[in-house]
């Protein structure tokens, strides 16, 4: 089955060392272990553990009814003690009051849909597959209402709850065992062309397609596959996001996002399209033909007539400012929503009178709601504040919205339009922000080495002296295009480190998004170059502060954070005393090849090693050409599965450490990828950064 993303959204109150008192009698019974209790030994110390992170209620999925009045939202919880987890179905009031669980009982409940206003449909296992329930608005009367064969990896109501579409896997291509049905016992995979396998996946031969079907009287039955015959996925892949597909309001269309592409056209592309799709005439259109890069998130307007869409220019970049339009379906035409506007623009909704857009973007690594007025071209921002929205729902003039901060898990809000005003109306943690304490975090700027001023970060212990000196670490972001903002993190946690007794110094360096796309752009071809003396500009800037112990110093980063390290570990003039590089890239000739997603490296590290002349990132910017200046103890971290940065490079770089006698450490993960999601395994991800760090550090 596809991994398909499960967007946040969430609500639970509980007391020190349970549930909510309100809320007791809603206790799910087959809760269990699942509710992680705290216990007595747990919040002693009165500071974020590695353990307690697991025992985070994590939200999502938020629905907001279409009488604006009721919040649907997922709960999942871990138990770390089983590698197992479980989700729930919540609902509160828009207005405020009591959270209330609706799947108690049943085994995990995901994808909740509202049905009008009367009823609610989800995704749980019936038997042995995925299959859709109903229940009404008050979570009475559970029953399964789909008879289809094999998973329902997703689904969406048309607004008047006739018809549906429905997610499932469509095996296509063949296997070894097709070819060779005398061979069962085969493991051998055979492949002709590139994307074979894809982030932590190696293919499975099948494609998710879109089915259409009606809902008559209350039963849904096999649908009509809309992408039949054709080898390609919607949603796209990795993350099969639902938001790629969007029921038009009147029923009679379904807009989709699909990059038509196979193999090698696949691997060196970023070319999706938008796909407009008459439920009547079974015909579908391209709607965004001529547009060379991604083509994402269709969303009607209210009366049917417009699609909202995001636009990235660049053929290939996958980080290019997601530009928002609006394509007239009548007339035909498209309108660049946000020319004027140097931000992103993402999780938009109508107005319900059709004329307004309200939109997620980043602005001083934070992520704000704001309002667009496409007739007049005005872009006004309805929320402020040290926080990220991270989606947004609007019905009936009601507006809510998910959001997090470093201190914060997500919690859902209700947001005033015309004000900005908050309500909070979740508490899904509050068991747990009862009893820790968390540090300050201060906003700090600057200057870098060409003079520009530069946001960092820095997060002090919870129990911060300023009379003492802390060891400090300076985190390196990964992504590379991705904030160093207000986003809750469940392993690269902030506020975990400051609770080791670390200053924490996060930079918002060049290549990072939220201070307009010249900054974001930077870094491209740029690897090794100013980005690189942007973190160095902070560690020293924040290094002379007297709280910090200056010869206690040490570098952590995953991804092209872990890359970061790995190229400062030979350029860094024994400013640090330890380094972690988590899924780094050690040598850019080796991994640019061996990666899947081609167009990723073709674009940042500005062509291919053996063009000619060679670009700079292979010449100059890979951290293995350095080695010789490596002088410093080093841990890597990486899993097997991981098809992005594959393991190799780290473990390149822990041998080269070994054989030159530096004090490195190596932590490998045969069943993990880019990022390590079992709980245990988490845990003791934490317990060998912080013994690794403390070695060197205290």
């Amino acid at each position: 089955m596809k991994h398909y993303l499960v967007i946040t959204a969430f609500s639970l109150m509980m007391t020190l060392l349970g549930c909510n008192e309100n809320n007791q009698e809603n206790r799910p019974r087959e809760e269990g272990d699942f509710l992680n209790q705290l216990t007595e030994q747990e919040i002693s110390g009165g500071k974020l553990t590695a353990e307690l992170l697991w025992k985070f209620g994590r939200v999502g999925d938020m629905q907001l009814s279409p009488d604006g009045k009721t919040v649907l939202y997922t709960v999942t919880r871990y138990d770390a003690k089983t590698d197992k987890k479980h989700t729930w179905i919540f609902s509160v009031p828009s207005e405020g009051g009591q959270s209330f669980n609706m799947t108690d009982g049943l085994p995990s409940c995901v994808n909740p849909r509202w049905i009008n206003n009367s009823a609610i449909a989800f995704l749980s296992k019936e038997k042995e597959t995925m299959q859709i329930w109903r229940m009404n608005a008050d979570g009475s009367d559970k029953t399964v209402i789909s008879e289809i064969e094999g998973d329902v990896n997703g689904f969406e109501f048309a607004p008047d709850g006739s018809h549906l579409f429905y997610l499932q896997d469509v095996k296509m291509d063949s296997a070894v065992q097709d070819r060779y049905p005398d061979l069962p016992l085969a493991k051998g995979l055979v492949f002709d062309d590139l994307m074979y396998r894809h982030w932590d996946a190696w293919t499975d031969y099948a494609y998710s397609h879109i089915f259409v079907t009606r809902f008559t009287d209350g039963r849904i039955s096999k649908g009509a596959d809309i992408l039949i015959g054709e080898h390609y996925d919607s949603p796209l892949p990795p993350y099969f996001d639902i938001a790629d597909i969007a029921w038009s309001p009147d029923g009679v269309k379904l807009a989709y996002s699909c990059k038509k592409l196979k193999g090698k056209d696949f691997a060196i592309s970023t070319n999706s399209d938008i796909y407009l799709y008459d439920v009547e005439g079974n015909t579908t259109e391209n709607i965004t033909d001529g547009m060379a890069g991604y083509d994402r998130y269709p969303v009607f307007s209210p009366d049917s007539r417009k699609i909202a869409f995001m636009s990235m220019e660049t053929p290939g970049y996958e980080a290019d400012k997601e530009r928002l339009f609006i394509y007239d379906i009548e007339n035909r035409t498209r309108e660049y929503v946000t020319s004027r506007f140097d931000q992103n623009a993402e999780h938009y909704v109508w107005s319900s009178d059709s004329r307004k857009l309200y939109f997620i973007s980043g602005t001083q690594a934070t992520y704000q709601v704001y309002e667009a007025v496409p007739e007049n071209g005005g872009i006004r921002q309805v929320t402020k504040g040290e926080h990220d929205f991270t989606s947004i729902a609007l019905s009936s003039n009601v507006m809510t919205g998910t959001k997090s901060t470093l201190s914060m898990a997500p919690e859902i809000y209700r947001i005033d339009p015309g004000t900005g005003q908050e309500t909070q109306l979740t508490f899904v943690n509050k068991n747990i922000y009862d009893v820790i304490r968390t540090g300050k975090v201060e906003e700090k700027r600057v200057k870098t080495t060409d003079g520009k001023d530069m946001l960092v970060w820095v997060v002090f212990p919870p129990d911060f002296n300023p009379s003492e000196k802390y060891p400090a670490l300076l985190y390196c972001q990964g992504g590379p295009q991705s904030a160093v903002s207000q986003r809750f993190s469940y392993r690269w946690n902030l506020q975990l480190m400051a609770a080791n007794g670390y200053i924490v110094v996060a930079p918002n360096r060049r290549g990072l998004p939220t201070f307009g796309q010249k900054w974001n752009e930077q870094i491209s071809g740029d690897y090794g170059g100013q980005n690189i003396r942007d973190y160095l500009s902070a560690i020293d800037a924040v290094k002379k502060e007297p709280y910090v112990d200056a010869d206690r110093l040490g570098a952590v980063g995953a991804s092209y954070g872990g890359y970061s390290v790995l190229y400062l570990a030979g350029m860094h003039e024994k400013r640090f005393k330890v380094f972690i590089a988590h899924c780094g890239m050690f040598n850019l000739e080796s991994q640019s090849a061996a990666t899947e997603e081609m167009f990723f490296v073709h674009h940042d590290l500005g062509g291919y090693y053996w063009d000619k002349p060679k670009p700079k990132s292979f010449t100059q910017f890979s951290p293995h050409l350095y080695v010789d200046k490596w002088d410093t103890p080093i841990m890597l971290i990486t899993g097997a599965n991981d098809f992005r940065i594959p393991y190799t490079e780290s473990l390149q770089a822990f041998n080269v450490a070994q054989l030159r006698g530096i004090p490195s450490r190596l932590l490998f993960y045969p069943d993990e990828g880019h990022w390590v999601m079992k709980p245990q395994n988490s845990i003791l991800w934490q317990r060998e950064f912080f013994g690794w760090l403390d070695q060197w550090l205290k």
